[in-house]
């Protein structure tokens, strides 16, 4: 890529976490953007004389880092479950409220019932929240739908949102969520109906970038699972996989065996999940938002993965049921009071990791040159303060493709 010294913008009066090998830190820095990408970096004093610049910014002595990335997220979907959360607290046992219609099933219905229109307006607060804190890249699952009709609904909303707000989204199908009411004891029949009418479907209409399972004993087998792996495969989709969350299933080796981007969750990965996952290069995508939400007691094995080298992302798994939360900030905090991650690996989870998560390292997730131009400023010390605080957001202004966004 040739670097002209002719740029559209210059931002000067910055501090840069590049990302590149850790914080990748440059103090008095200065970067540039020429076409809504990254054209040149580099300490303020090493600026090239002849440079030309449209518009200089003064970046007020804030840290500049790369856009957050939230690589796994629930966002899209209609209706509230604070009355389960409220009943669960006052003595409700979990199978009484589904045997009421609560848990996933109310949210199916929900969604199901909305019109795109609505799913747009309840969405959009949540994805305004998630950019009030400096995320310029979104993955956004469908799996509350449960048949063609809605899943398809759920990733068209998704896909108009870059619409409303300069962010990249990246969808992902995730129609066997759970069993919908109307296949209940035939979860190979679903799964047909999954690999052979609904995949098809969206594939079609080109609204998937990828596809992803819940394998789980109250999910989907790993027989199952490998179904949807191989019909993916089929259409060409990359696949990732909600794995090991309440029980050792196999599922992250299972990804791992089709080049998997992903396997997330991870509080029961095996030694051998590790090892699968450190040959294929799939990362790890932990969620400390619902491992908080449900009380879960059983870690990750954050040690054997960070041993075995494997690239451990972060997500808000913003979704109704057992993560309502939206705060990749708060996730970071999380992850390093309950997972023991440091402040590095924390940040690198939500940039660098999180764009390996989605296939997407290539294009972003560090500052380098030739990499969009999307990053986050904000008014902190050092880093690690966006780990450190709690309740606390030091935004100060987000810049996607170049362009200073507003919200």
């Amino acid at each position: 890529m040739e670097h002209s010294m002719s740029w559209d913008s210059l931002w000067m009066n910055v501090h840069l976490a590049t990302m590149v090998d850790g914080y990748g830190e440059i103090r008095d820095a200065a970067i540039a953007v020429k076409d809504g990408r990254i054209a040149w970096l580099g300490a303020y004093v090493d600026l090239p004389n002849n440079y030309q610049a449209n518009v200089i910014h003064d970046g007020q002595g804030a840290w500049l880092t790369p856009g957050f990335i939230d690589c796994h997220t629930h966002l899209v979907y209609a209706g509230n479950r604070s009355n389960e959360f409220e009943a669960r607290l006052n003595g409700v046992a979990y199978e009484e409220i589904a045997r009421q219609g609560g848990g996933i099933v109310s949210t199916v219905k929900a969604t199901r019932l909305a019109s795109e229109a609505q799913l747009i307006s309840e969405s959009l607060p949540r994805l305004r929240s998630s950019l009030g804190e400096g995320v310029t890249t979104i993955e956004i699952k469908s799996g509350y739908g449960l048949d063609t009709e809605t899943e398809a609904k759920i990733l068209r909303v998704a896909r108009t949102l870059p619409k409303q707000f300069a962010v990249r989204v990246r969808t992902t199908f995730l129609g066997a969520h759970a069993l919908p009411p109307e296949f209940a004891g035939r979860a190979d029949d679903y799964i047909n109906e999954v690999c052979e009418r609904m995949l098809p479907a969206i594939a079609a209409e080109n609204l998937a970038d990828a596809v992803d399972v819940f394998c789980e004993k109250i999910g989907f087998t790993p027989a199952q699972t490998e179904r949807v792996f191989q019909k993916a495969q089929s259409l060409g989709l990359p696949v990732k996989l909600h794995a090991e969350q309440l029980s050792d299933q196999g599922g992250a080796a299972l990804t791992a065996k089709y080049q998997g981007l992903s396997a997330d969750h991870l509080e029961y990965l095996s030694e051998e999940g590790i090892a699968a996952m450190r040959a294929s290069g799939t990362v790890a995508v932990l969620l400390p938002g619902a491992f908080y939400f449900l009380r879960e007691t059983k870690l990750p094995p954050i040690a054997g993965l960070r041993q075995a080298g494997v690239a451990m992302a972060l997500a808000s798994d913003c979704n109704p049921g057992t993560s309502p939360m939206t705060s990749l900030l708060l996730t970071m905090n999380m992850a390093c009071t309950l997972f023991r991650f440091t402040p590095l690996e924390a940040l690198q989870g939500v940039t660098t990791h999180a764009a390996k998560a989605l296939g997407l390292a290539h294009e972003i997730g560090n500052l380098e040159i030739g990499k969009a131009a999307d990053f986050a400023l904000w008014k902190i010390m050092r880093p690690a303060d966006l780990s450190y605080l709690i309740g606390i957001n030091p935004h100060f202004l987000t810049v996607f493709s170049g362009q200073v966004r507003a919200f």
